[in-house]
């Protein structure tokens, strides 16, 4: 029963924590991150709220370092890319 609640306190404190970051993660990181987010709308931003939340320590990671994502390398982006000619 003491295991239980040290994992849901554990939880509760991890959800907190991300509450508070996706606040000032919305604002102003996701433009970092995300080439695309800078024309985003709050729709878009309440959208990806609850992954801000759960995936927090990593987005701040990625907004601390300023690293984007990578690429995506498939056959549709890959034949786009080839010269038509």
């Amino acid at each position: 029963m003491i295991a239980a609640v040290w994992i849901l306190r554990a939880l509760l404190a991890h959800v907190a924590l991300g509450a508070v970051f996706a606040i000032l993660f919305l604002l102003r990181g996701v433009h970092r991150i995300d080439p695309a987010a800078p024309g985003s709308t709050w729709g878009f931003r309440l959208m990806i709220l609850p992954g801000v939340i759960a995936f927090w320590p990593w987005l701040a990671y990625r907004w601390l370092t300023g690293r984007q994502p990578p690429q995506e390398r498939n056959d549709h982006r890959l034949a786009a890319r080839k010269d038509p000619s």
